[in-house]
């Protein structure tokens, strides 16, 4: 008898935790939120954040899944994170509206994301998670194997701009492994993560194996701290990761994953294609509304065609088409928030006043029909020095900096001039070229004569101030199990060493 068909609950924002196999709502002495749709600038949800209590609720649910978890064998447990790919594949329209009502990027982008995860949930459902036979003498009578055995309960906290895709990156892998997840997703888009939790819950995983508690930085400090929680991945800010680090430390010691943000660099060199390294510049920096962590702000162009790539990207910019992110027309939807959107203006402004040339946008957007939408034109900005804050913070959100170069020297010293190192971009016809320049580059991802691409076979994740451990791929395998050895001696004898 087949499955029963997958339904997205009517009622899913009158209740988003997810603890035991159950969505419900918590004590009503738990303060509440306001979930706000970028959209039309409405409430959402309103939410009561997870206490501690709830944190060790859900942890205790997990622990107890776990244990029944883990004796399921990894063939099997790829047959059910198979299902749960399937499941996103014939929900993708359902699912995107819902990240678009979360998120406020265009739904053209919302459906990829969520087929990208269901392509993550297929590459881990066939994790190889075989250890090593290790000889220790000729005769096979010593020798070591290991073991690859999963953490226990991980503790995940994700990022409101890829709402599915940070949670599938997360819990994927983690169940791929024999874990049990207790996730908290941002305050700002916290309805995906229910709806996967809803997914797996149908597939027929161990109540608890997946729990979903809301809430911000005081609900994150509980997972951190949480004694039955064996490690903690976090995706977000520079400035948050290091209270994650500090605070998985503070009690018990465990392992913290940490995928941060980034200052990229995008060079465009004299032998580029222009029409395609536009387009690489565009990918670059307006994505879900330039809010993506890998994003290359500052686009190094050469000067010998400034001017002509200058022109087409303004053109093809002036193109794009603002509006309502449930347009499959739209192609710039709504920034995150009305805080950020300040935020973002208030980066756009500040660098006009120090001089930079405003080439195109950057002015708040009217939408027809949604007058209180959170919408920014993508902005382009020129004569751009070290000195400006846009030059060296990480702005998340639809700001492109042109800065010129010479030399292939200044080019590489500008992209390296950061204390990020997450991701740059090369354009350039000349393969040489760019493989040195990808050795030379300071980032955990070089894109050439592409960007922003990614994949569940990748590994993905930044150096320096953009955090440490990798996501996707083998990679994310290390992060999610611990290493056994074991010495065997089969000889029936032992010499006294005494």
């Amino acid at each position: 008898m087949g499955m029963q068909k997958f339904v997205i609950p009517k009622n899913l924002t009158k209740a988003l935790h997810f603890i035991g196999g159950t969505r419900i709502n918590l004590g009503s002495y738990n303060p509440t939120f306001d979930v706000f749709e970028p959209r039309n600038g409405q409430v959402l949800a309103t939410v009561e954040e997870g206490k501690r209590s709830d944190i060790e609720e859900a942890a205790q649910a997990a622990l107890g899944a776990q244990e029944k978890w883990a004796l399921v064998s990894p063939a099997e447990r790829g047959m059910i994170l198979r299902r749960v790919s399937d499941i996103i594949r014939h929900n993708v329209d359902d699912i995107s509206v819902w990240e678009v009502r979360d998120n406020g990027k265009p739904i053209s982008e919302a459906k990829a994301d969520i087929l990208s995860c269901a392509d993550t949930f297929d590459y881990f459902s066939g994790v190889d998670l075989n250890g090593e036979h290790i000889p220790l003498a000729d005769v096979d009578e010593r020798f070591a194997y290991t073991r690859r055995e999963p953490l226990g309960v991980v503790g995940c906290i994700g990022a409101w701009n890829f709402p599915m895709q940070t949670a599938s990156w997360k819990i994927a892998p983690a169940i791929a492994c024999g874990n049990a997840v207790v996730y908290k997703p941002s305050p700002l888009a916290p309805v995906s993560a229910v709806i996967l939790a809803h997914i797996l819950h149908h597939v027929g995983v161990p109540d608890g194996l997946l729990n979903v508690v809301q809430g911000g930085a005081h609900t994150g400090a509980a997972i951190c701290q949480s004694r039955a929680i064996s490690k903690v991945s976090f995706t977000g800010s520079v400035v948050t990761g290091k209270i994650i680090a500090q605070n998985a430390a503070s009690d018990f010691v465990k392992p913290v994953t940490l995928e941060l943000g980034g200052k990229s660099s995008c060079i465009i060199f004299e032998d580029s294609n222009i029409e395609l390294a536009v387009t690489g510049a565009m990918m670059a920096n307006f994505f879900s509304q330039g809010q993506v962590c890998s994003n290359a702000s500052k686009v190094l162009v050469h000067k010998s065609i400034l001017e002509p790539f200058t022109k087409a990207l303004v053109e093809r910019t002036s193109e794009m088409i603002i509006g309502d992110p449930l347009n499959e027309s739209t192609r710039i939807g709504a920034t995150i928030s009305a805080e950020h959107l300040e935020k973002v203006k208030g980066y756009i402004d500040g660098a006009v006043e120090e001089g930079a040339h405003l080439i195109h946008g950057g002015n708040r957007a009217v939408v027809n029909g949604l007058p209180n939408g959170y919408f920014l034109e993508p902005c382009i900005l020129s004569n751009i020095t070290p000195q400006m804050k846009v030059y060296k913070d990480e702005i998340f959100g639809s700001v492109l900096l042109i800065i010129p170069f010479d030399t292939d020297e200044e080019a590489l010293r500008i992209a390296n001039d950061t204390t990020f190192g997450l991701a740059a971009g090369i354009f350039t016809n000349n393969l040489s070229k760019a493989h040195g320049f990808a050795r030379k580059i300071r980032a955990g991802n070089v894109y050439i004569n592409t960007f922003n691409d990614v994949s569940p076979y990748v590994p993905f994740g930044g150096y320096n101030q953009s955090g440490y451990g990798r996501e996707n791929g083998k990679a994310a395998v290390e992060h999610y199990t611990q290493y056994k050895s074991i010495f065997v001696n089969a000889s029936n004898k032992l010499e006294n060493p005494f």
